[in-house]
Formats: structure tokens, C-alpha cells, sequence
């Protein structure tokens, strides 16, 4: 194979469908808007969830509750995460969670789960911890951090 030689795939670039563009294209004269109305004119056509006029359904529907804007969200990890990815001894910060893969994102800080069993001895720094996650933590002879 030499550079000159190189073409792309059969299919794999096809012209753009240009619509109305005479009786032969097979999509001229009105360009399969039909004949006038909203939906045949430029920029016509209404936004979605238009009933014709009548109040649409998301106004129709009661509206309940309310979203807390000062809510605190934590990435959570949990313990077996922890059992996995880290040797005995070592100290677990959001640094070293990130370097493992366990935390791609930090919203509002990093919240310790206490799903599954913990042998390691860690000293765990985060934003927050669940009771049982601090017992376990504690337990296996670890520190369970605030920061």
C-alpha cells in the first residue's frame, strides 16, 4: 500500500442530501413540508410541548416540593473500594483516591460508605464518613480523618 493508494471506506462519504432541488432529486417543489401552513413556512413550526394553544401538560400538572440549592453532595467511596486499591499502611486522601480511579469528580467533598469489610490499617482523610465506616476503620486499627 502506498500513500497515493489510500481511499476511504465504500460509503463511508456521501454527499449531503440536498432537499429541494428540482422534480428529478425526488425531493423538490414544497421539499416534503406539503402545501402552506405553520410547519411549511421559514422558522415555522411551534415549540415542544405545544398543544394548540391549550395549557400545556407541564403546566397543568401540580407542582410539589422544592430543590434544597445549599444541599451538600459528597462522591461517595466505600470501604471495599478501599480494601482493594490501597496496602496497609497507607494514608487515603482525595489526591490518592483520584490516582486510583475511585473518584473522577469532587462535588462537595468525599463521603466514606461503610459497605464492606476493611483488613487494612488506613489512615483515611475525607469530607465525611458514615457511622459504620468509622467503626470499621477504627477497628482494623486505621484513623478516620476529617478535613
Amino acid at each position: 500500500m502506498k500513500l497515493h493508494e489510500l481511499y476511504p471506506a465504500p460509503g463511508a462519504k456521501t454527499k449531503p442530501f440536498r432537499k429541494g432541488r428540482g422534480a428529478g432529486s425526488g425531493n423538490g417543489k414544497t421539499a416534503g413540508k406539503g402545501h402552506k401552513g405553520q410547519n411549511a413556512r421559514s422558522g415555522g413550526g411551534v415549540y415542544p410541548g405545544f398543544e394548540g394553544g391549550q395549557m400545556k401538560l407541564s403546566m397543568r400538572i401540580p407542582k410539589r416540593g422544592f430543590t434544597n440549592i445549599f444541599r451538600t453532595e459528597y462522591t461517595v467511596v466505600n470501604l471495599s473500594d478501599l480494601e482493594e486499591k490501597f496496602r496497609d499502611g497507607d494514608t487515603v486522601s482525595y489526591e490518592s483516591l483520584k490516582e486510583a480511579g475511585l473518584v473522577k469528580k469532587l462535588l462537595d467533598g468525599v463521603k466514606i460508605l461503610g459497605k464492606g469489610e476493611l483488613s487494612k490499617k488506613l489512615t483515611v482523610q475525607a469530607s465525611a464518613f458514615s457511622k459504620s465506616a468509622k467503626e470499621k476503620i477504627e477497628q482494623a486499627g486505621g484513623k478516620a480523618e476529617v478535613i
